[in-house]
């Protein structure tokens, strides 16, 4: 029952989709976010990923007057990443009706503000991003290496009491986000931590080949560009679990 979130990722309240993660490359959609979302549950996605990229670049939270009206606008749950290091910020974003935050740089600077974030808010409404490259954690955008693997910092957060990891893997070009799919399995099992991939999946074969690491606790998936360049056709993403999504509702939550 593989879990696909759409990527809607905004810019200056507009969606954009950028080239290797690279600021000033991106793609700009003529759509608004919230468009962009009602179009997303349209076709039956039940969940979506949501990204601040002027948060990412900046630190903080850019665009949450977009992503509140995001919320109102649809029925199923949406993850928010992007710029979320200050607890109030965070607060005032699940206030507003996100699921769940996905944090990243400061899990591995600050794992006893995640350790907080998790008292305070639950394990379901707070993910850890950890981008890796060949064994080793990156960090901005994934320029920074640190001699800290993804299994151990893994291993770190669940102990704290994190739930979720959102993996995404690094290809050789130092850019390009590739399906690893030997090092979700590995942290997967490793960390006993439920994973959702992101970044990699290009062609529907793609998610076939994902869907076998579901027992091993890779669960979920999230897919940009290729879902607006029309990879692979929306619906038969979809059905590809749709009878098992269906009886679970509108707001499946994982």
């Amino acid at each position: 029952m593989l879990l696909i979130f759409p990527s809607i990722e905004i810019r200056r309240g507009s969606c954009v989709q950028l080239v290797h993660g690279d600021a000033g490359s991106e793609h700009i959609y003529a759509v608004d976010p919230v468009q962009m979302a009602v179009i997303w549950r349209g076709e039956n996605a039940k969940t979506l990923h949501v990204v601040d990229i002027d948060g990412v670049e900046t630190g903080s939270v850019q665009n949450i007057e977009t992503i509140q009206r995001m919320v109102q606008a649809v029925d199923i749950p949406i993850q928010v990443g992007g710029g979320l290091r200050d607890f109030d910020e965070i607060e005032r974003v699940l206030s507003m009706g996100v699921y769940r935050v996905v944090i990243g740089t400061a899990a591995v600077n600050r794992p006893s503000f995640v350790e907080r974030l998790i008292k305070d808010f639950g394990t379901r409404r707070i993910a850890i991003a950890i981008e890796g490259r060949d064994g080793r954690i990156r960090t901005e955008g994934g320029k920074k290496e640190l001699d800290l693997s993804p299994l151990t910092l893994a291993k770190e957060m669940k102990r704290i009491g994190v739930a979720r990891i959102v993996y995404s893997d690094i290809g050789e070009d130092g850019r390009t986000k590739r399906l690893n799919l030997e090092a979700l399995k590995n942290l997967a099992v490793g960390s006993g931590v439920r994973i959702t991939a992101q970044g990699g999946v290009r062609e529907y074969k793609d998610l076939i080949r994902l869907q076998e690491l579901e027992r091993v606790g890779v669960d979920s998936v999230i897919v940009g560009r290729a879902l607006y360049e029309n990879h692979f056709p929306c619906q038969r993403l979809w059905r590809l679990n749709e009878k098992e999504l269906t009886s679970l509702g509108p707001t499946r939550r994982v």
